[in-house]
């Protein structure tokens, strides 16, 4: 039987007797102003900001069991907040409550280098960590495009450009420390590689999005930085040609590191935002890890691979700034894409289907953009079947807003009938909740069981996920 949906309630009462208590307590460190707490309640997609009632910095552990006892107390709700990156509205305050910001938890606490591991606090970002790294001939893999911090990475199950060869953020975390919604702090396993000691709470608290426990320290996976590596693009006279390219390089063998594909509409925006002059038609960005003569090795095989579909020229350059300049413009279609549309709103979305399907999910996809006379450019991490629209959508058209929610609709349910997923990897949030059913079923009943297990109260980041 499945458990009562709970919207989350506001408690006026309460929040009116702990924000003055966390005031005095923190001092600067609490700020009630409105433009900090709009910030902090900010959501980079299409739902409407809602505002926490004050945004606190902590730094420290102990600080978050301070926090979480007093919210508990007096049942305000708690939203972690990295910085902010999230696209399912993750850091909303839908009934209020205290942003605990965690940009001054930002150190790297340690690296054990010959067991290919550190440990960091919450609020370290990707960038930080590997800027951190480099001197040590290591870098942390995952690589979701913004510059997110560790503990919302961690706790997005995120993953990204490099997870084709490295995997998302549940294959590269080892160990979490949390601070659970009754104060306790648990550490959820040991440094080893594995572990067959009970449940793995470790799993469970990534891709919770914050309602199960606070993470205050993660320990991850580290890799070598590669001997060589090169980065490759070629153009396809389609997407199904590119998306037929991407199945055979997977199912080769070929460990390619990065491989995403760019549809011609995107390749456009991308050309006239990054200042590249490269064919507007669907194009795949590769790139390949390993000795000089493995990457030329697998470089050469995708190549044939595209040329038997009739993609080419296929171009690869082992130069550091040709690489850099590439990805900085994959990191950058976000940006390159409104420019499309100037004054359009951005709305982006994700799902993810096996690669077997890719092509025709991708298909479908684009011929229900053209029935609903929508601009939205396709881009994806097409090694794991993962793949976003960014819809740009006049926000004052309501006709247009009711084809954008209907083509997002379509989109959701596709992807779980061909056995997919409505998120590869932005989350549920709020934004994806009415989806998680269809594709979980009775399963969305055993999370529920677990949450109420976890945070009787639901203090922490109601009314996410369901």
């Amino acid at each position: 039987m499945a458990l009562p949906l709970r919207r989350p309630s506001r408690n006026d009462n309460g929040i009116a007797l702990a924000v003055p208590i966390l005031k005095e307590r923190f001092g600067e460190r609490c700020d009630l102003g409105e433009a900090m707490r709009a910030q902090h309640g900010h959501t980079t997609t299409w739902l409407p900001t809602e505002s926490p009632d004050a945004v606190i910095f902590v730094e420290s552990t102990e600080e978050v069991v301070e926090i979480v006892d007093l919210c508990r107390a007096h049942a305000v709700p708690i939203i972690p907040f990295g910085v902010g990156t999230s696209l399912e509205g993750h850091v909303n305050a839908p009934a209020g409550g205290i942003s605990i910001d965690f940009s001054h938890m930002n150190r790297v606490l340690d690296v054990h280098e010959e067991d290919l591991t550190c440990t960091v606090e919450p609020g370290v970002t990707r960038k930080q960590l590997n800027e951190y790294l480099r001197d040590r001939g290591l870098f942390f893999p995952i690589d979701p495009g913004a510059d997110a911090t560790i503990g919302g990475m961690a706790a997005t199950r995120a993953s990204g450009t490099n997870a084709v060869r490295y995997g998302t953020m549940r294959d590269n975390v080892i160990s979490l420390e949390a601070v659970m919604a009754d104060g306790q702090v648990i550490r959820t396993a040991s440094r080893a590689k594995k572990s067959s000691a009970g449940y793995d709470i470790t799993r469970l608290l990534i891709g919770s999005e914050g309602t199960l426990g606070i993470i205050t320290k993660i320990t991850l996976k580290l890799s070598g930085i590669p001997e060589a590596i090169s980065a490759a693009v070629c153009p396809f006279p389609s997407v199904e040609a590119a998306c037929n390219a991407t199945i055979m390089t997977i199912q080769c063998g070929i460990p390619v590191a990065r491989i995403e594909l760019l549809d011609a509409l995107q390749m456009r925006a991308v050309n006239a935002y990054s200042k590249l002059d490269l064919p507007e038609q669907p194009t795949l960005f590769l790139e390949f890890h390993g000795s000089e003569a493995g990457v030329k090795e697998q470089a050469e095989a995708v190549s044939a691979i595209a040329e038997d579909l009739g993609g080419g020229p296929f171009t690869y350059s082992t130069r550091p700034e040709d690489r850099s300049k590439l990805w900085q413009a994959r990191h950058d279609a976000y940006w390159a894409s409104l420019g499309l549309r100037p004054g359009a709103a951005g709305i982006s979305t994700d799902v993810c289907v096996p690669i077997s399907r890719l092509a025709e999910c991708v298909e479908e996809t684009r011929a229900d953009l053209v029935e609903l006379d929508l601009i939205a450019p396709i881009v994806g991490h097409v090694g794991d079947g993962n793949f976003h629209t960014l819809l740009l959508v006049d926000r004052d058209d309501a006709d247009e807003r009711a084809r954008a929610a209907l083509y997002m609709e379509r989109l959701a349910e596709r992807a779980v009938r061909m056995e997919g997923t409505c998120t590869g990897e932005h989350g549920i949030g709020q934004g994806k909740m009415k989806y998680l059913r269809q594709e979980l079923g009775g399963t969305v009943d055993v999370m529920k069981a677990i949450k109420a297990t976890l945070d009787p109260h639901d203090i922490l980041n109601p009314g996410k996920i369901f």
